[in-house]
């Protein structure tokens, strides 16, 4: 699945929703608290902070995916093609960076 079909995806599903996006304020506070979430997991897992129940484990891949929905809401509430943005991004690391690493 492309980002433009997950951006479609996540569009479609907010034009049922009477709200419709919230405010790009709202939504970074949103990708905010999401990217907490996968913090707190990774420092659970791989850092000093001990759980205070085993049982208190979350989903690595469910707050990745959340973290990304806030991102598409962002893009789509803006008008912003991932798929392009992604292509720029790639492009300049790739010129950028091509001296910089051994690439394969």
């Amino acid at each position: 699945m492309s980002l433009k079909e997950i951006q479609n995806q996540v569009d479609e599903w907010i034009s049922k929703l009477k709200i419709g996006y919230y405010k790009p304020l709202e939504i970074l506070a949103q990708m905010v608290e999401e990217v907490g979430e996968l913090s707190r997991e990774l420092n659970n897992r791989y850092g000093p902070r001990i759980k205070k129940s085993p049982k208190d484990t979350a989903d690595i891949s469910s707050e990745m995916a959340d973290i990304l929905f806030a991102v598409v809401c962002l893009a789509n509430s803006h008008n912003i093609n991932l798929d392009e943005a992604w292509k720029k991004h790639m492009d300049k690391l790739t010129s950028r960076d091509k001296n910089r690493f051994e690439l394969k």
